[in-house]
């Protein structure tokens, strides 16, 4: 998830769903706040521990904070070096984890493709509203108001905060930030980020309670709506510059390699962006695949429903109880 959120176009959101942790992600975030200190009243650290989930949640913040700060200058290399390769490779990754999520429940219905085509216009709309972040005028109160809309976009699958924040223009001050240790701006960053965390997070576990199906497709519709930002042969057409003389890219002209090939006289590179979209595709074919067969050997179909019900009627009780 760290590595995939330094890439701008690429959402953790997106990884948290191929490897299986997305919904419990969601509802484990939703636990920090005025309950965690009525748990911790109750019960004390132990309580508190099983209430916030941390036997998942440590590990998993470990692994997305080392790898934020390990892979943000090797991504620098690769988006400046080897764009189409870097794009090719994600594309395929972004393209098999539509499939892998798209597969129909057994209570999809028809109107369920309402939410998917809201996911995809709001995928398609959202990167063009950005900009206007830039011009609250106040540096820090962008810096707050970024956090808070990358963040969230980190919870949705298909969305990308780094290609948000490259919007807004911030992502190389943020970038830059994170790589020199700047703790002034990595405190006011980190305020926004909380303020969404804790919002955003909210409002997605109410939905996947209360409307799961339905939830899942416009989830959906956020990924395949991702993918022409991934598209490695593209033209910029339109664009602004950001306060700091950054530019900050508008819209796209799609192109095919040979087009691409002629118009900007660079190799196309074919046959190896060809290669990493089918290694992105076959990553996460492989992990959906391995997630199926763990479930289907953990526990039967009747007691796999049951133990899905059980835990959400429990922790709707203990809501009610901290309430």
């Amino acid at each position: 998830m760290g590595a995939a959120d330094a890439v701008p176009g690429v959402s953790g959101g997106t990884i948290a769903f191929v490897t299986g942790i997305y919904e419990e992600l969601i509802h484990t975030i939703k636990q920090f706040g005025p309950s965690a200190f009525v748990a911790w009243r109750q019960g004390g650290l132990a309580r508190l521990a099983l209430h916030l989930n941390l036997a998942f949640m440590l590990p998993l913040l470990a692994g997305i904070f080392l790898s934020l700060f390990s892979v943000a200058h090797l991504v620098v290399w690769l988006i400046e070096d080897y764009p189409l390769l870097l794009n090719g490779f994600f594309f395929g990754l972004v393209a098999a984890s539509a499939v892998v999520v798209s597969r129909h429940p057994d209570d999809w219905r028809w109107w369920h493709l309402v939410p998917l085509a809201v996911g995809l216009l709001l995928a398609h709309g959202l990167p063009s509203l950005m900009p206007l972040v830039a011009q609250l005028g106040q540096p820090d109160l962008v810096l707050v108001v970024g956090g808070a809309i990358a963040i969230s976009a980190l919870l949705l699958p298909g969305v990308s905060g780094s290609f948000l924040l490259l919007t807004m223009g911030l992502y190389g001050t943020v970038m830059e930030g994170i790589r020199s240790v700047d703790l002034g701006l990595l405190a006011l960053f980190g305020a926004g980020c909380l303020v969404g965390l804790f919002g955003f997070s909210r409002l997605l576990s109410w939905l996947l309670r209360h409307h799961h199906t339905a939830t899942l497709q416009l989830l959906v519709g956020f990924i395949i709506g991702s993918l022409p930002v991934l598209w490695p042969w593209r033209e910029l057409v339109r664009y602004q510059l950001g306060a700091e003389g950054q530019m900050i890219p508008l819209d796209y002209r799609y192109l095919t390699p040979a087009d691409f090939a002629e118009l900007t006289g660079e190799p196309a590179q074919l046959l190896a962006v060809a290669a990493l979209m089918l290694a992105g595709a076959a990553l996460v074919l492989l992990l959906g695949w391995a997630n199926r067969s763990a479930g289907a050997e953990a526990a039967p179909p009747a007691a796999r429903r049951a133990a899905t019900a059980g835990p959400r009627q429990g922790a709707d009780k203990e809501e009610g109880s901290d309430a």
